[in-house]
């Protein structure tokens, strides 16, 4: 079986969760617990293309939080 993750023929969701880090998700699986479809199913591309224009500051919301406390 190949990876769900990796084809690119298939289609995805974008799910965030509380941290606001980003996923692709397969769009025939059950979403986790903790995440939130930020994007309805569309191509492998388009999902890639929609976190990498909303996925900016990879630090978890908490960390980035704390370090600009400081």
């Amino acid at each position: 079986m190949s990876n769900p993750f990796e084809n690119p023929d298939a289609q995805y969701l974008v799910v965030v969760n509380d941290e606001g880090q980003h996923s692709l998700w397969p769009d025939f699986a059950e979403v986790p617990a903790g995440w939130t479809v930020a994007l309805a199913a569309a191509d492998r591309q388009a999902c890639l293309d929609y976190v990498n224009e909303h996925w900016t500051d990879m630090r978890p919301k908490s960390l980035a939080a704390a370090m600009d406390a400081h």
